[in-house]
């Protein structure tokens, strides 16, 4: 199983200096929510992505688009009853489809905290523990015959802010050390 890290700024940026309204792409007003733009997000890729007879470069765009969506989305959120929030879209791919990629991250939750909540396949909320208490949201996307996994991270209300470089590096190695062949 590989896993590496990669960047997404560049795609932002091109969809943003291009002109075009993210929220326009996804077919969502200006006030939707982080949620809402997950959701359009999948129903597009249901016929964009390239495994189901899609192009590359409009799944690109449409993974473009959310990302910048959610970007301005994050932005509108109130304060929840977590402290400072820090995002990393996205974070690492995991060579596997999403309900597997999702079965290895509930067990790595499990090894550095617990569920919260979950979407299955596409999403969870976790409460890591020492040596990095902190609010864990992961959410998975498909990406040809692969996930990409963006990580957002909330501090402890009123606690230091967790390096989010560390809680992915945490996550990585958790699945690095996983018995892939068990899983199916």
């Amino acid at each position: 199983m590989c896993l590496y890290n990669h960047s997404c700024d560049r795609m932002i940026t091109v969809v943003l200096m291009a002109g075009v309204d993210p929220f326009v792409i996804l077919g969502l007003k200006r006030t939707a929510t982080v949620s809402e733009i997950d959701a359009a997000r999948r129903f597009l890729a249901k016929s964009a992505h390239p495994d189901r007879g899609g192009s590359v470069v409009e799944m690109q765009r449409i993974n473009a688009a959310a990302e910048a969506a959610r970007a301005l989305a994050d932005v509108r959120r109130p304060a929840e009853s977590v402290g400072r929030i820090s995002q990393d879209h996205p974070s690492f791919t995991i060579e596997a489809l999403p309900a597997q990629a999702f079965e290895a991250l509930l067990i790595v939750a499990g090894l550095l905290g617990e569920l919260i909540d979950g979407d299955p396949p596409y999403q969870m909320e976790v409460l890591l523990g020492d040596p990095l208490p902190c609010w864990c949201q992961l959410s998975i996307v498909p990406d040809a015959g692969a996930s990409t996994v963006s990580i957002e991270v909330g501090s402890q209300p009123g606690g230091p802010a967790v390096d989010i470089d560390l809680v992915r590096d945490a996550w990585i190695a958790a699945l690095n050390e996983l018995d892939w062949n068990a899983l199916g």
